[in-house]
């Protein structure tokens, strides 16, 4: 289920014009998958297709879309250079981007670029279209995932618990939650099951703990967890 911010609802797929969707990534079996499960829908009028950022934009300019389904990681131009590109030059189109990253940079970037809203791969193609028709009418749309990093990040570092320090070196709280698993022994895999997130995310949440504790590898990581009662 996506998350609307801007009203309490949706109006039906189908109405009096279609709207009118390109859709970008670069592998070849999504963008052609998207294609078919979208320009299946009633509502849904798929007008182009890109295999990078730069023909995602020429694709924009010629069929003047309501919205793009825009991937994040492609070749020539990347889905933030494409999606501040469309913002300067074509302000009116809505941009949905569709990704397999939820890091917190992916997404505050992508937002800062102009993006309207933000889905992750595994969304239904009943919630992408959704998704498309909201931000095409000026709502902002969040998969659950990107709502919970967006409140986490604007939490900012961890809050003490009451009698207890705060963690030291700007830990945030996901930081400390996943320094904690990485405590108890737990592998990148088993804590994006654990906290429902991909390995990318894990990854880069990791390098930041490295970064911000001085820690060369987990063992360093795992001795600062102990020093420092985490975990």
């Amino acid at each position: 289920m996506i998350g609307l911010s801007g009203a309490s609802g949706l109006s039906g797929l189908s109405g009096a014009a279609p709207l009118r969707v390109v859709v970008a990534d670069d592998q070849a079996s999504v963008r052609e998958g998207l294609v078919l499960l979208l320009g299946g829908l009633p509502g849904i009028d798929v007008v182009g297709a890109a295999a990078d950022g730069e023909q995602a934009v020429d694709l924009v300019a010629e069929h003047q879309p309501d919205a793009i389904l825009l991937d994040l990681h492609m070749p020539v131009l990347d889905g933030i250079g494409a999606t501040r590109r469309l913002t300067a030059e074509h302000p009116g189109v809505a941009i949905v981007i569709l990704t397999t990253y939820v890091d917190d940079n992916s997404v505050l970037d992508a937002l800062r670029a102009g993006a309207r809203s933000y889905l992750t791969k595994d969304a239904d193609r009943t919630d992408i279209a959704r998704a498309l028709q909201a931000a095409a009418g000026g709502l902002t749309v969040f998969d659950p995932r990107v709502h919970d990093m967006l409140l986490a990040a604007a939490a900012g570092p961890a809050q003490p618990e009451p009698g207890r320090p705060a963690p030291p070196d700007g830990l945030t709280q996901r930081e400390v939650e996943i320094l904690g698993l990485i405590a108890r022994g737990l592998t990148n895999p088993e804590i994006a099951g654990r906290l429902y997130l991909s390995n990318h995310t894990i990854k880069t949440h990791i390098n930041r703990i490295f970064a911000k504790t001085g820690s060369r590898d987990w063992a360093a990581a795992i001795s600062y967890a102990h020093r420092h009662h985490i975990g």
